[in-house]
């Protein structure tokens, strides 16, 4: 499954260095319910792992360098950054990189260096702890290759990054910096490297490369908007908002003397800097100087806005050299706030905001605790970015990549292109509606008709795999997430344990099942294809028996309960599921009365969307500013959306999180009625 995407054959070799030239590839692909046993990856983790090759030139006119590498790399040519990446991938649908290296190469002698990174951990970021290590490049000049990756490449441990552990779900290594080591300046020319040794080549490297389709990540300096002195040797710095990226600062003190830097994104009562965020990390680093001028060079990010930093004596910084590197995919907004109510676009401003300075290689759900590629809330995040910028590569990348993970599962796993395993039923059933969406922006048939097959799978595998006598999902391997955090789903009468199959049948996964099979319907019919899926219709009669209190007029969330919550009716709203009007009048009363305070990401953006449908946009509008929803993020001086209404909605709350980026797609006609 490539889906016709460019490939190349690479001249060049995967070079690595002799801890990765040899051994297996180590397991890590699993259904989450049956995971493996497999050797311990501690010994060869967070190696920071460099290259450099020096070469002469004569004219030329036009460069490209075909690069890529795994877990990842930053490259320098002739001692300028140029980019990093690769964009996350599997291994059997990996990428590549195009850049053009043209403005960064000269005639004569030139010099490419190389900072890759191995993570070895098991989490939401990369395809990691499988053993593989590698870097990969052909440098083409006017159409014919001048240099490729060999054992003429010299390698070397980067010494100067050491781990101080790990922050948030494993997510990342903080790092130690040692300005005084022997590789600080690997990436000038003038660097002697005589003493580093020939490259080795990962001969079993079993990938399959495919041209990236998405756009290189974009660097952008952020200076701070004040910069002051907390006491003798403290600074404090605020750069406004929260952004993504890494500090920069160059500093001056005796060799060996140590710099405390903690991150934030919040001040504390006292106006110190929070460096244990909400989200569960612990955002604290150190700097160890040269007894020369040095530059911090992080090389992991972190989502912050403010810092502080704690002088050794003797130690000075350059104020004017602190700021932020962002980093960011590009982003041109092409949409407008089509209301004039000063309260909703200052929610469009923050919402635009936060997708300007929040996506990143891929939308992931929040900026430190996960950075993880989740396809229920990248179903909202990747919407909202094309209506915003009318671009859809990371919408596609997000189809594409879960897809790709049928390898692993035909039911597809839902954090995609990493190494974590994780499969919640409602976040599939949301994708093929996801496909409905891409066609409706771009008309694109052709990339509709590929992805249907790996769609009709996944449905089939529910069906197959779930489906009871009556054609109902029950007793799924899958988590049933419904909402999150569990107190948000409105006292919803079913046991939703992750990890554990339970008897029974309950109504928010039959809701989006039945939604579901409308959309690959819908799909089908477009294409002039027919899906051999159940008839939704049957199964809607089914469901309104089942589920459907008569006397009340609501819809249970199982046969058997008493309850009647906000998710079991707003998705049965969403996907035209009431049996009269009078249903729908009850749940529309139910929501005037609960509003959007009974619910976070998932069942708000259904209550909004169901609105949408019955056309009652303008009462959606109103929850959209209703003072306890997006209002609330503001009063309490959120600069990037959060991951819910409040800081204190959770017990991990992110303060730069994706998923509630969605009033976007209510504040502008980008024809969302049209899908409901």
């Amino acid at each position: 499954m490539n889906f016709e995407d460019k490939s190349r054959a690479f001249r060049g070799m995967w070079i690595t260095s002799p801890e990765f030239a040899d051994g297996p590839e180590l397991p890590i692909y699993h259904r989450q319910l049956k995971p493996l046993k497999r050797p311990a990856e501690e010994k060869r983790q967070n190696r920071h792992i460099l290259f450099r090759r020096s070469f002469v030139l004569s004219s030329f006119r036009e460069a490209v360098l075909w690069v890529t590498a795994d877990d990842y790399y930053k490259l320098y040519i002739n001692g300028k950054y140029v980019c990093q990446g690769p964009a996350p991938g599997y291994l059997w649908h990996y990428y590549y990189q195009r850049v053009d290296v043209t403005p960064y190469l000269r005639e004569g002698e030139n010099t490419i260096a190389v900072h890759t990174y191995y993570q070895g951990l098991i989490n939401r970021v990369w395809v990691s702890g499988d053993g593989l290590h590698g870097f990969l490049a052909d440098l083409c000049c006017d159409g014919k290759i001048r240099l490729s990756t060999d054992t003429s490449w010299r390698w070397h441990i980067h010494e100067g990054y050491a781990s101080l552990g790990t922050t948030g779900y494993e997510t990342q290594f903080l790092e130690r910096y040692d300005s005084g080591s022997p590789q600080e300046g690997f990436e000038a020319p003038d660097y002697d490297d005589s003493d580093w040794q020939p490259a080795r080549e990962r001969k079993e490297m079993e990938v399959s490369l495919y041209e990236q389709r998405t756009k290189n990540i974009m660097t952008e300096p952020i200076r701070p908007v004040s910069l002051r002195r907390l006491e003798e040797g403290i600074y404090q710095v605020d750069f406004g908002s929260v952004y993504v990226g890494t500090m920069e600062l160059k500093a001056r003190g005796p060799a060996g003397s140590l710099i405390l830097l903690r991150y934030g994104q919040e001040l504390t009562d006292e106006g110190r800097v929070r460096y244990e965020l909400r989200a569960n990390c612990r955002y604290e680093e150190e700097w160890i100087l040269s007894g020369g001028e040095d530059r911090l060079k992080n090389y992991d990010y972190k989502s912050f806005r403010y810092a502080e930093i704690r002088m050794p004596e003797g130690a000075r910084i350059d104020e004017g050299s602190v700021c932020i590197l962002a980093r960011h995919y590009p982003f041109t907004l092409k949409a407008r706030c089509e209301s004039e109510d000063p309260l909703l676009q200052q929610i469009w401003e923050l919402c635009v905001r936060s997708l300007r300075y929040g996506a990143q290689e891929a939308l992931m759900d929040c900026m430190e605790r996960e950075k993880g590629q989740y396809l229920g809330d990248g179903c909202f995040t990747t919407t909202a970015y094309a209506v915003l910028t009318k671009d859809v590569s990371l919408m596609e990348k997000l189809i594409d990549d879960t897809l790709y993970s049928s390898v692993i599962t035909p039911g597809l796993m839902t954090c995609v292109s990493c190494s974590f395993m994780q499969e919640i039923a409602d976040y599939c059933l949301m994708l093929p509606m996801l496909l409905r969406v891409h066609l409706h922006l771009t008309g694109k048939a052709e990339y509709t008709r590929a992805r249907l097959p790996g769609l009709l799978k996944m449905m089939e595998t529910f069906r197959d795999s779930y489906g009871n006598e009556e054609g109902l999902l029950e007793k799924l391997d899958k988590w049933c997430l419904v909402e999150w955090p569990d107190k948000a789903r409105d006292g919803y009468d079913f046991d939703l344990t992750q990890g554990k199959i339970v008897p029974g049948i309950h109504n928010a996964v039959n809701a989006y099942y039945i939604g579901a099979l409308m959309s690959m319907e819908k799909l089908a019919d477009a294409l002039g294809e027919r899906t051999g899926l159940p008839d939704w219709r049957v199964l809607r009669k089914t469901y309104i028996r089942r589920f459907w209190d008569a006397e009340r007029a609501l819809f249970k969330d199982r046969p058997d309960s008493a309850s009647h919550s906000l998710p079991s009716n707003a998705l049965a709203l969403l996907f035209d599921l009431c049996p009269d009007q009078k249903t729908e009048e009850n749940i529309l009363e139910m929501i005037q009365e609960k509003k959007l305070r009974s619910s976070m990401f998932f069942i708000s953006m259904a209550i909004l969307a169901g609105l949408v449908r019955i056309g009652r946009k303008d009462l959606a509008l109103r929850l959209i500013g209703d003072e306890e929803a997006w209002p609330r993020m503001l009063r309490e001086g959120a600069t990037t959306t959060w991951e819910g209404w409040g800081k204190e909605s959770k017990w991990n709350t992110s303060l730069f999180h994706l998923a509630f980026t969605y009033p976007v797609l209510f504040l502008t006609d980008w024809g969302m009625e049209t899908l409901l």
